[in-house]
């Protein structure tokens, strides 16, 4: 416990450090951007690499991989459900902010000081099914309602997951890990380097991208969207804590996955389909908040 607070304090150091840092023009919001092409690009598949090189694959992994994409399939569902209503504008913005979590840049840092490579094997398993929910479900719901009459291919949505440098690293090391092949060490260990700066940077960006601005015409859109997450993820992810007969590690990676922060992808999608960037840009924020406090005091009960 006292080094699951620890590390909580810490982070919460790393990101105010980075907030301070914009508050105070040293460092501007527009410098995350790089920072983040960083990470998604060159720590985070660097942590993959060095982290799950060497990992067997069991049935409970690969079960983890499935239940990311499954749960990323029927949030979905329930989300386009429940905004059936809405204008396609609107249901496109609020429906592509339903599925996928940020768990690069927010839950490998806090799962690396936590509980280490273990962790991450286990986090990394459920991320590669939330991988192709974030870069493919959720671009898909972004882009099909942003236009009347948009008509989406499987080759646009197979090039959008080929565009993700840690997905396709994903399936780089789930492909040598079932193949049996090993990387040499050099490589090992030049990676295993480059990814002990990921934590660090992965804090100081979402400090960076923390925006408290927010309207009043947001809350009532905000709102349901942050409903439909937390209701879901908090009510699935504690019937499977305490029913499902599995083993601590994975129950635990169910638990928090489920109630991780929107997508960092969120954003860009955002601007590239012309949606409400202050609103999407709300949203993501609030649930960075939220998710902390989340964990945070689940941790503190459960773990």
């Amino acid at each position: 416990m006292e080094n699951f607070n620890t590390q909580f304090l810490y982070s919460v150091i790393i990101i105010a450090i980075g907030y301070f840092f914009k508050q105070k023009n040293i460092i501007k919001e527009k410098d995350g951007e790089g920072l983040a092409r960083i990470i998604f690009n060159i720590t985070l598949p660097c942590l993959i690499i060095s982290t799950l090189h060497n990992v067997i694959i069991e049935k409970s992994l690969l079960l983890l991989v499935f239940l990311g994409l499954f749960y990323g399939v029927v949030i979905s569902i329930i989300g386009l459900f429940l905004f059936r209503k809405e204008e396609n504008k609107e249901k496109g913005m609020l429906g592509m902010l339903i599925p996928g979590f940020n768990i690069g840049i927010f839950a490998y840092p806090l799962v690396q000081g936590i509980w280490g490579t273990e962790g991450i094997k286990y986090f990394g398993m459920f991320d590669i099914g939330n991988a192709i929910v974030t870069f493919g479900i959720s671009y898909l719901i972004g882009s099909y309602y942003s236009k009347e009459g948009t008509v989406l291919s499987a080759k646009q949505v197979a090039g959008q997951l080929g565009k993700s440098i840690p997905l396709m690293t994903y399936v780089f090391i789930f492909f040598i890990n079932i193949t049996g092949i090993h990387l040499p060490h050099q490589i090992i260990d030049v990676t295993a380097t480059i990814s002990k700066a990921n934590m660090p940077l992965s804090l100081l960006l979402l400090g960076i991208y923390l925006n408290f601005s927010i309207e009043k015409k947001h809350w009532k859109g905000i709102g349901r969207v942050l409903g439909i997450r937390y209701g879901t993820g908090l009510l699935l992810g504690f019937l499977a804590f305490f029913l499902w007969p599995a083993e601590e590690m994975f129950r635990y990676t169910i638990l928090i996955c489920l109630i991780l922060p929107m997508a960092s992808c969120v954003l860009p999608y955002s601007i590239e389909f012309k949606y409400n960037q202050r609103f999407v840009g709300t949203a993501a924020n609030l649930s960075i908040v939220i998710s902390f406090f989340l964990i945070w005091m689940i941790g503190n009960l459960i773990i």
